[in-house]
């Protein structure tokens, strides 16, 4: 294994790979840090583009998308409050108020050390235990899926503790939304209102620029209206201390790995990944009640548990021939395209393309660090931007972003309407995120619960007879559990 990986090194760095690489880094997050342009995106826009290519170079580049369009997403998310992916949804949790606080570089070096910490040791994982987390990742089936989705719907609770009852309000918006479209059994319409484009659904991308962007830039125009003199923002040019590296360290290590396991599960993406990682480190955390007012571990954790899911996510690929995620299913028709099947036998047959897309990741992640580092001041020159300026750029980056997922008109006026849900939303301060994390693991919930109760007779005993499935629940318990106790123990600090 270690002849194969230095082999791959060497093809990493060779001139006709590393150029291509870095190419795909930078074209990864610059793609990411667009709203609507996702990682999956961006690999599908360059897939064709390989087809002339070499193995090796093909799938390097695509890779090189992949990992730069994770972390780019927290750019957008950190400076404008706009994730340019749903993966960076959990970011802005934390990154935006540290932004808001002038604070801009400190939370873009952070965010960059953490997705490097979170991307690396999905690597090493990856080339590490491939084998054990495939099998791993094989024993889930519907019981074990709802259970994961219901944990990670108890996410809400911990990001609504503040006031969980308008959390739980804001959750049950997002679940009724998930619902939208072709019942996932049956295949009957359920409140499309006879409308052909609600027959698939609600896509989740409108929906997060809608809540996220276009409500920001709606609240922008309101204190400009109010204010009449907008203020220029400034910001700290300070980036991460070595204190700052010291505190976020074991978190974002705690929060790849995690990262990585969610990866491995197919279906689990980044975007659960990160909620589920920011709810962990909230969980554990000496001060849970900093988290969404500026804390560092929430977007050290957020940052690292997404960038984890891009090994992860090729664990099932790579061994099995079952995609982790999007971006993962994209990826295995390029390797199809290749002439590679994926699976066992990749390995032994064509362990040169296998060991050079590890060690081109391993490359990956630090030119994604290097390119984030090194472009901190550049990037924070667009808070500098006066808003009366920057407000027209995002509301056509959005629609632009909603538009070019289906290239559709309808898509733009769903994230028009939540936009306006968004900010009316704000005004009662009713969060956004459980609206976007009840969407996103709505179906998955109920499509997996409902195959469950078909495999056990309409019996719920497979939370309880399924060891895999259990050990989900009783996370889910103790993570409702903690927030209300967390929360307890806050009340009398508010009232001294």
């Amino acid at each position: 294994m270690f002849e194969h990986l230095l082999n791959g090194l060497l093809t990493a760095f060779s001139p006709e790979v590393l150029p291509i690489l870095i190419f795909g880094v930078v074209g990864g997050i610059i793609l990411g840090a667009l709203p609507g342009l996702t990682a999956t995106m961006g690999v599908a826009i360059l897939l064709p583009f390989t087809f002339g290519m070499d193995s090796t170079p093909a799938l390097v580049m695509l890779i090189g998308v992949y990992i730069g369009g994770i972390y780019g997403g927290s750019i957008a998310a950190i400076l404008l409050k706009t994730p340019g992916t749903p993966a960076s949804a959990a970011t802005v949790l934390d990154g935006h108020t540290l932004a808001a606080k002038g604070q801009a570089a400190r939370a873009l070096s952070i965010s960059a050390v953490a997705s490097f910490v979170g991307g690396l040791l999905s690597t090493i994982v990856l080339i590490a235990i491939s084998p054990l987390l495939a099998n791993f990742a094989l024993r889930f089936n519907a019981p074990e899926y709802f259970a994961l989705a219901l944990f990670g719907l108890t996410i809400i609770v911990s990001v609504s503790s503040q006031n969980i009852l308008k959390g739980l309000l804001a959750g049950s918006i997002g679940l009724l939304v998930s619902t939208v479209g072709l019942d996932p059994i049956s295949s009957v319409p359920r409140f499309t209102f006879g409308m052909m484009d609600l027959y698939s659904g609600i896509n989740v991308i409108p929906v997060l620029i809608g809540l996220f962007a276009l409500s920001e830039a709606i609240n922008q125009i309101e204190k400009i209206i109010n204010e009449k003199h907008a203020e220029v923002p400034t910001f700290d040019r300070k980036i991460l201390s070595k204190k700052d590296l010291k505190t976020i360290l074991p978190t974002a290590t705690k929060s790849g790995l995690i990262g990585t396991a969610i990866g491995s599960v197919p279906g689990a993406g980044a975007d659960v990944s990160a909620f589920v990682c920011y709810n962990e480190a909230k969980r554990s955390a000496k001060k849970p009640e900093e988290f969404g007012k500026g804390s560092l571990h929430g977007l050290a954790a957020a940052e690292s548990g997404n960038n984890g899911v891009t090994g992860g996510s090729l664990v099932p690929l790579l061994t099995l021939g079952v995609p982790g995620d999007a971006v993962a299913a994209v990826l295995l028709g390029a390797l199809i395209v290749q002439g590679l099947t994926p699976g066992p036998l990749l390995f032994s047959q064509s362990p040169e393309v296998v060991y050079g897309v590890f060690s081109s990741m391993l490359v990956a992640n630090i030119v994604m660090l290097l390119v984030g580092l090194l472009g901190i001041r550049f990037f924070c020159r667009i808070i500098e931007v006066p808003k009366i300026l920057m407000i027209p750029i995002i509301i056509f980056l959005s629609v632009v972003g909603a538009y070019a997922i289906n290239n559709s008109m309808f898509d733009v006026g769903i994230a028009i309407a939540f936009g306006l849900l968004g900010f009316a939303l704000g005004k009662m301060d009713i969060p956004s995120s459980p609206i976007l994390l009840a969407i996103i693991l709505g179906p998955m919930a109920e499509t997996n619960l409902r195959k469950a109760l078909l495999m056990y007779d309409n019996s719920w005993s497979f939370l309880y007879e399924r060891p895999i499935a259990l050990a989900f629940v009783l996370l889910a318990i103790f993570s409702v559990y903690s927030t209300l106790k967390m929360k307890k123990k806050a009340k009398p600090q508010v009232t001294t």
